[in-house]
């Protein structure tokens, strides 16, 4: 255990980023946002990887049912809260909000929310 990513989801491709329990960055890349590619992605690190966190976008609950499916451990992150911290990041860009995402997921510091079902709303976690 001790592995972290986070993805940052876009239309056609995302931003993914993998880091250990003490925040080194092992790898980052960008993938095509479909299930299949982010799950063999993330493959390499299946057995160690204890969380994959997601954003609150329109594609979150599409792709928390697809990964859930996959047997990954997939969690969304509350987008405002999320912002937050990235809106503090002087250089914006998708692999460094990706760095950030991955780091927030690391340390346990966001609001998780759940998915009711492949078509229901997103709830908040109490």
């Amino acid at each position: 255990m001790g592995i972290f990513a986070a993805l940052d989801v876009s239309q056609d491709e995302m931003a993914v980023c993998v880091v250990s329990l003490d925040g080194t960055i092992l790898s980052e890349t960008k993938v095509r946002t479909c299930p299949d590619g982010i799950a063999g992605w993330l493959s390499t690190w299946s057995d160690d990887l204890e969380r994959v966190g997601v954003e609150t976008v329109p594609l979150a609950v599409l792709l928390w049912n697809a990964l859930v499916a996959r047997k990954l451990p997939i969690i969304c992150l509350d987008a405002p809260h999320a912002n937050g911290v990235l809106n503090m990041m002087p250089n914006k860009t998708d692999r460094h909000d990706t760095r950030s995402l991955a780091q927030i997921v690391r340390t346990g510091w966001f609001k998780a929310v759940q998915i009711n079902s492949q078509y229901d709303v997103i709830t908040f976690k109490r």
